[in-house]
Order: C-alpha cells, then structure tokens, then sequence
C-alpha cells in the first residue's frame, strides 16, 4: 500500500501525526499543455465559469464538480495487471463511463474531467482559479476536494511541492494568486488552518486549542470560529511554512488502503480584506470634469476562501481499521454521510435540510446552498476491486452539482479610508486657507483706515442722533409724569373711602361690601319675610279648604275657586323660592368679589380697578372659602342647608336661563367643596341633569358652566366611569369641536384631562374621540386652555406607561398615533410654566415604553429629555429624565453615537 501515497506531501513520519513525504508515483503524471494568461484577474481557462454572478449556463451560483483520476499505484499495476480500468475517460465530451462488467457500462457528464496524465496546474486552473477570482472580487468562495482514502485528495489540495514546483497544490498556487493581486499597503490577507477531528474543531497552529467552539449568527446563519489562531500573510514563504506546521499536527494513520490516511478533514481559510474606491466624474459648467466634484465612495470587501481536504471515506473490512482507527473511521463516515444527506436534500430543494447533524456540515453551511462559490472535485481510483466507492463518489459528485448558491458580495463602507481622505483635504484646503489669508491681510490693511474714518464719523453722528432721542424721552417721560399725578389726585377720593371702610370693618373680622350688597340683602330680607307670609296664607287656606270639603254640593263652587287660588299661590311660592335662590347665589357672588377687594386693599393696590375675577362658582378654584375664625360656615355649604340638594336640582329644568345658571354654578362649587358632595350630587341625578343640559341647550354661558360642574365631579374615579357610561365623552367631544370661548374650552378641557388619568377609560376616551377632542383644542392658543390639554396628555401618558410596565399594553402610543408628538415636542420648552411642566412629565412617560423609542428620536424628542435632565427647575421631573434616558437600550445607542452623556 506504500504506492497509495504517491499524492501526499513529502517528509518523514512523527507519531501519529500526518507529515510530508516524497511523492511514488509523480513519474505517472504528465504536464498540461495548458497556458494560463500572466494575470489572474483576466483568466480566460477553460473553467468552471467566467462570472461570479452568473455561470456559463445561466446558474447563478451551481455548484462545479471535476473529477480526477488516480494513476495505477505499484500494488495496482500488480494485482490488477489482467484487468482493465473500472472507469473511461472521454475529456473532451466531459463524460465517465463506469464499467458494470465486460460489456456494459454507466455514462455520467461532469463540468470538467480530469485524466490520470492531468498537471497540477491544469487541476488549478480549471478547478480553483475561478473561485480564486470571485474571492478576490469580494464573494466568499470554497474548494473542497471528496473521495475514497488513497485517491489523492491531499495532494491535489494541499501539496507543498518542495521537490517539485509544478506539483504544488490548489492551497500553494491560490495563495500565489492572491498575494500577487492584493496591495500590501491598503490589503490584508490572513490565515487560519484547523481539523475536524472526531467532532472536535482543533487548531493547526496551536495544538493546546484543541476544541474550538462554533459562533452562527442568528440573522445570517453565517458560522464562524473567533477562538482560532489567525496569522496575517504577507510573502508566499510564511504561508509555506504555516502549512508545514498545520500538516505536521494533522492526524493521520497506516492502513490496509493507505500508509498515510487522514484521519481528519482538514480547512484552510483565507480571509481577504480590500479597499476599493468606486469614483464618479461631474462635469463643470463647461463640460469639462471638474476636479472639485469627485465623490468617491471607500468600500471594504470582505472574502472569505475555504479550502477542504475531506478525510477520504473508507470500508472497514478492506481498510482493517480496528480499535481506536474504528472509532476514527466512524466518524470520518458520519460526518461525511451527514454531508451527502445535506446535499441530497439541497438537490431536491426539500423544506429541510440537516445542518446541524454534524460540525462539517455546520462549516461548510456557507459552500452549500449559502452565499459561496464552490467548486467540487471528486477523486476515483482505476482499480476494478473498488468499484463500490467510485460508484458512490461519482453519484456524490452529480448530486453536488444541483445545488444552487445565491452568491453575494461582501461590501462595507470603509469609514476609516474616507477619513485619511478627507484629513488630506482638509490639510491641502487648510494650506490654501493659510495662503488666502496671508494674501488678503494686505487688503485688509488698506482698508483699515477708510473704515476707521467711517466708523469715526458714524460715531458722531450716532452721539447726535442720542442727544435727540434722549431729550425726546425726557419730554414724554415727564408728560406721562404728569397725566398719572393728575390720575391719582381724582382717584384719592375714592382711595380714601376704600381705606376707610377698611379700617371700619377690619376689627370686626368682617368682610368689606359695597353699597348693592346692602341692598341686596335688603331685598333678600323682604324677600324671606314675603315667603313667610306666603306659608302662612297658604296654610290658613288649607285649614279653610278642610273646613270646605264637608259633602256640601252647593259649596262646589267655592272649593273649584279655592282650588285655582291654591295653585295661584303655589306657583307664586314656586318663583318667590326661585328668586331667593338666585338673591342668595348673588349674594355669595358679592361677599366672594368683596373678599377679592379686600385682599387687594391688604396688599396696598391703589389701582382705579381690581383684578377680573373668574366667577366664583369656578370649577377650576384650588381652594374654597374655609370656615371663618369664628365658626361660620362657608357661604355656598350654608345655601345649600337652606334650600336643599333637590331643589336646587330642580332649578336645572327652569325656563329661565339666569336660574339654571346659578343653579349650575352651586353644583359646581359643592362639588369642588368635599368628595361628598359629589356623592350626593350624582345619587340625586345631578350628574345626569348635566349632561342634559351640555346636551340640550346651544347658550355658550349654560355650556361653559355645565362642563365646569362635570369637570369637577370627573376628579372622582367612580364619577368617572359614570361619566364615561352615560356618554360624557361623545358630549364634551361635541362641545369641544363646537365651542370657540377659551374659557368653555378650558371647562372642557379639564373635564377630559380628568378622565385621561383612569387607566381603564384608555381606549374609549379614543374610540369616543375624547382624545381627538383634547388635542384639537390647543387651536384657541389660549394659555389657560394649554396648560389644561398638556395636563391631559401628561395624565394619559402616564396611564400608558404603568400599563407598559404591567405588561397590559406592548404597542406604541395613542398619544403618538394620533399625532401628539410634534405638538408635545414644540411646547417642551414653553415659557407659560404649568404647561411647560405638564410636557416634560408627559415626554418622560412616553420615553418609559422602548416602543416609542425610535419615532420619538426622529422627531427630536431625544434633545428635549436630555435638556430636562439637565435643567428643568423641578428635581423629581429632573431625576425622572435621567433615569429614562439611562435605562432605555434605544436612547443610550443614539447618545453613544451622537457621543452624549447624559
């Protein structure tokens, strides 16, 4: 079996190792006629293809099979001198016939046959040197070579040709290739060389990392070894010896079919690195190309070569394995079964194919049906006596040549290239700069002193134009002087009897009230006194309708008249109650306005007016009239034990409009007072009656007051889903859309920003078009109205990101989809404060949820949350910032790469 080795390296055996020995049977082969042209980069050889995209027959990335025959070894010439050769060659119709016996034979067509008398170099030319190309055009590409122990695989691959320079193999002559076309200066070629031995991935070139692990990208599929040993190649000589050392640390063994069988499959990857500069040429005005207009796009190209020497697959009753080489040839089997499994399935493009059954086939995943150029070659014996496994090498080799690759190109933009580039033009158009300045300093000094003179004389001029204007102030200044001294001495008056009714009530704990106050309390008294008498009148007439009621026909007529006086008298008593309860609202109306005038006295305002007042059944009010010093009871808590929660209710359905409106008004500030009064209010109906009259009546002043009354019962959780079930949302909807007063929009506003803080009325505040509503309103523009609507959207933001962090909502926001972003980022920074506040809580909670991430960095909300961290006046706004930002995977990558630290 010595003569099976005639296709091996050359050298002296080690151990167990695999090592270099001199070829036996180099005589038998025959060099090609075969000239390649001088550059590899413009090959024209009979290959397996001249385009990386697409091959000679319109596959776009087949793979290529050769198969090459073995001359007759010395033991073959003897055993099988009385025999002919179990295979026919026909090279020139690229076809192998398979003799089944004397007279009958199996033809099969191959991309290329490679005769016994084939040279190395026609075997590289036809086999490797167009993978070569591709991968040196930026596609990765794979050599493998696959057959029966003994048939020559190892030399065909991996002869080192030391003796002999024309039996340098595939790995020696591709290397050659490339180092020839790279640039040391821009290029880089590296190296790494392992075995799979017995499922374990070993390095070559370092022994001690003996079971390197596989690292598959989950998005590429792509497999790679980051813990192998990686060597930069810069001359063919290192390279050389690399392969001498990986060949020394390779397994291999004597057998019965082969002195030096491989016991494990051997690859070889070069990784190649190239710049390449893609230029475009823009014509200046004259057509001409103008040398200022050259963008030039640097790319990375990044190839990969794989080279395989596969362990040649034997029978262990003719190899004579036994023991630990049983063991070995078992799994040289598997794993070469579990390669022809992938490839079969690859063949008939099944739904799945078995990668994962062995480490070979998860290496090799790239060559077959990957992203490669591959090229097979398969390599047979002459022998009759083996017929069986040239059989099934050649049904290997055909079924290889159905898979298709989908070759790609490895590009990366070179952002390290285009900065040397751009650092070079930047010195040259410093260069130039320095030049220019220095050329225009003479001009600028001859310019100097006409601008001196000018500026000397503008001076002057500018002095004159001052005297005027300063004098011109001077005159209105005193002017104005003397219209406000004119001013206050007719407003003394009227100052001085303020202060002395100040002084008059002010040690009585009173509260200071103008001259319709005391005549309002005037008309109230009689007013009450009138009632009083009424009641009494109609109880006396009751008494007499007793009296009357005996069974008296005659008297029919008398009790029908007594009748229609009694319902005269009760709807008299009906208006009397009526007015007092509006006598009563407006009294509580002056004692409020009379409380204002007091506190502005206190704090020394001589103005001729006080300060507007909003009305003082406000909704919006933070703070009621507390009980006084003495134990009084506030006005509106007094009015409502006077007249009764019903009939106050009552007077919502009055005709008049004056009485529904302060009847609304004391719900409203009853509801604003306690929580329970906001019970009552809505077990009575009230709640109900509202919206009635939000729906029913048109008057701005009913509406506006209405939807103050229900935004203060909406800070209840359980008004709320009230509100919402009664259709609250579809009505204040429709009185937001409608309604052009700042002061009914801020009504509005506040009832939905109310309900946009119960995290269980989300979704229908949206469905409703509540949410629409609320954004809809900042057209008034009207601060008050604002800062109610960034209190809503601050409200429902939040709502949304304690559901995100409860897991109860995973999609981006409403606020967002319905696009509130822009608005939210444009009054980040808005100078009314309480607006301003509600929009950085609202940004904070909307940066909480990852899924707003993205669209909140593209519309810049990024920069407003970095400057709240930074400077919003409140600490725990501040604090919230920071932690979003810090926390949020999204924002800290756009910082890394906006180079932010927050």
């Amino acid at each position: 079996m010595a003569s099976n080795a005639a296709y091996r390296n050359g050298g002296s055996q080690r151990g167990s190792f695999k090592v270099d020995r001199p070829p036996h049977a180099a005589s038998n082969l025959r060099t090609s006629s075969f000239k390649a042209r001088p550059s590899i980069r413009r090959s024209t050889s009979a290959s397996f293809g001249s385009n990386a995209n697409k091959d000679g027959d319109g596959v776009p990335g087949r793979v290529r099979v050769a198969v090459r025959l073995r001359p007759r070894n010395a033991e073959e010439q003897v055993a099988d001198a009385d025999f002919a050769d179990c295979v026919e060659l026909q090279p020139e119709l690229k076809r192998l016939k398979l003799r089944k016996n004397n007279w009958d034979s199996d033809t099969y067509e191959f991309d290329e046959v490679l005769t016994e008398s084939a040279s190395q170099k026609r075997v590289y030319e036809v086999v490797a040197k167009p993978v070569v190309e591709s991968v040196l055009d930026g596609y990765n590409g794979t050599v493998m070579a696959y057959g029966q122990t003994g048939t020559g695989k190892t030399f065909t691959l991996g002869r080192l040709g030391d003796e002999d320079t024309s039996n340098r193999g595939i790995m020696v002559r591709a290397m050659e290739d490339i180092l020839a076309d790279v640039s040391p200066e821009t290029d880089l070629v590296s190296v790494s060389y392992l075995q799979l031995y017995m499922e374990t991935l070993q390095d070559l070139l370092d022994p001690a990392n003996d079971n390197i692990p596989f690292v598959e990208d989950p998005k590429t599929g792509d497999v790679s070894v980051p813990g192998a040993t990686v060597v930069e190649i810069r001359n063919q000589s290192s390279f050389l010896e690399l392969l001498r050392l990986g060949e020394a640390h390779r397994f291999a063994a004597n057998t019965k079919l082969n002195t030096e069988s491989s016991r494990s499959h051997a690859i070889l990857m070069v990784h190649v690195k190239r710049s390449v500069v893609r230029e475009e040429v823009l014509s200046g005005e004259e057509g001409e190309p103008s040398e200022l207009g050259r963008p030039f796009r640097p790319l990375i190209r990044k190839s990969k070569l794989v080279v395989v020497d596969l362990a040649g697959s034997e029978r262990i009753h003719k190899s004579g394995s036994e023991g630990h080489l049983l063991e070995e040839a078992k799994s040289i089997n598997l794993s070469l079964s579990a390669l022809g499994k992938c490839i079969n399935a690859l063949a008939e493009n099944s739904a799945h194919v078995p990668i994962r059954d062995s480490k070979l086939t998860r290496l090799l995943r790239d060559s077959f049906g990957g992203s490669a150029r591959t090229s097979l070659i398969v390599t047979i014996g002459p022998s009759p006596r083996h017929r069986g496994e040239t059989a099934s090498t050649i049904l290997f080799g055909q079924r290889a040549m159905k898979v298709e690759n989908m070759l790609k190109i490895k590009e990366e933009f070179d952002y390290k290239s285009l900065s040397r580039k751009l650092e070079v033009q930047l010195d040259k158009l410093i260069a130039e700069n320095e030049r220019q300045q220095k050329a225009f300093e003479d001009e600028i000094e001859k310019i100097h002193l006409e601008a001196q003179n000018r500026i000397s004389e503008a001076e002057r001029n500018f002095a004159d134009a001052l005297e005027k204007e300063s004098k011109k102030c001077q005159l209105d200044y005193m002017e104005t002087v003397k219209k406000l001294e004119e001013k206050l001495v007719l407003n003394q008056p009227k100052i001085d009897h303020d202060d002395s009714i100040r002084d008059k009530w002010s040690g009585q704990g009173g509260f200071v009230s103008a001259a319709e106050e005391v005549e309002v309390k005037k008309l109230l008294e009689n007013e009450v006194n009138l009632r009083k008498v009424a009641e009494e009148e109609v109880n006396r007439l009751r008494h007499q309708l007793e009296l009357y009621r005996q069974p008296n026909v005659g008297e029919e007529s008398d009790v029908v008249k007594l009748s229609k006086v009694l319902e005269e008298e009760a709807l008299e008593k009906k208006k009397l109650e009526e007015e007092v309860i509006i006598l009563r609202s407006q009294l509580l109306q002056l004692t409020l306005e009379a409380e204002q005038m007091r506190k502005c006295l206190d704090r020394g305002g001589a103005e001729n007016g006080f300060p507007a007042y909003d009305t003082p059944m406000s909704p919006f009010r933070h703070s009621q009239l507390k009980e006084t010093k003495s134990g009084h009871k506030p006005q509106v808590a007094t009015l409502f034990e006077q007249v009764g929660l019903q009939k106050i209710l009552s007077l919502l359905d009055s005709e008049d409009a004056n009485v529904r409106i302060h009847a609304v008004k004391v719900l409203a500030n009853l509801a604003a007072e306690a929580e329970s009064n906001q019970k009552r209010i809505v077990e009575a109906g009230g709640l109900i009656s509202l919206l009635m009259l939000l729906r029913s009546y048109e008057d701005e002043t009913v509406r506006r007051v209405a939807a103050g009354a229900i935004a203060n019962l909406a800070m209840n959780e359980a008004n709320q889903e009230r509100i919402m079930a009664e259709g609250g949302i579809s009505l204040l909807s429709l009185t937001a859309n409608a309604a052009e007063d700042p002061q009914t929009l801020r009504m509005v506003a506040g009832a939905i920003a109310n309900l946009c803080g119960n995290e269980k009325l989300q979704s229908k505040l949206r469905s409703e078009g509540g949410l629409k509503a609320l954004l809809g309103m900042v057209r008034c523009g009207h601060p008050d109205v604002l800062s109610q609507v960034a209190r809503g959207v601050a409200n429902f933001a939040k709502c949304e990101s304690r559901a995100a962090s409860h897991g109860m909502n995973s999609g981006r926001s409403l606020l967002i989809e319905d696009g509130a972003l822009p608005w939210i980022i444009q009054n980040a920074n808005n100078e009314v404060a309480p607006i301003r506040r509600h929009i950085e809580l609202a940004l904070c909670h909307l940066a909480q949820h990852e899924v707003n991430a993205k669209e909140m960095i593209g519309g810049g909300a990024l920069w407003e949350l970095i400057r709240i961290s930074r400077d919003c006046s409140r600490e725990d706004i501040r604090n919230l910032a920071r932690r979003t930002l810090t926390s949020s995977p999204v924002f800290r990558s756009e910082m890394r790469r906006l180079r932010i630290e927050c």
